[in-house]
């Protein structure tokens, strides 16, 4: 099996080992992304701000990986307070159309650089 990374300049610069995503087949492995502003490199300020920044930063990899939200068959969403959910539903009706991927929302006591919200997705190109 052939793996090829995936990398957009349009999203932050991976920050550890790893690569923004792998590509396998057809299918896309995103990595986390959190609400770092790819230019700076800084988080950005206010959960709903946190949420858009996010999906900004994966609709930039899944670009780069030659499909579009279109194609995610699942969202990994992480909060580090439950009490978001419904804000970070209203940002993803900006985003997704029906049908929408499989997903789940996972509570967690802390994410990276203080992030309140972070976003996986695996795609499956046609």
């Amino acid at each position: 099996m052939t793996k090829t990374v995936i990398t957009s300049d349009k999203a932050p610069a991976a920050i550890g080992t790893y690569s923004q995503a792998i590509k396998a087949g057809n299918t896309v492995y995103m990595s986390g992304q959190i609400p770092l502003d790819p230019q700076t490199m800084e988080l950005v300020e206010g959960f709903e701000a946190q949420t858009v920044q996010v999906f900004e930063n994966l609709k930039a990899v899944a670009e780069a990986a030659g499909g579009s939200f279109k194609d995610i068959v699942k969202l990994n969403i992480f909060l580090t307070d439950l009490s978001h959910f419904a804000k970070v539903n209203e940002v993803m009706g900006r985003y997704f159309e029906q049908p929408y991927p499989a997903r789940a929302a996972i509570g967690v006591a802390a994410l990276p650089r203080g992030s309140q919200v972070e976003m996986d997705a695996i795609l499956v190109l046609a």
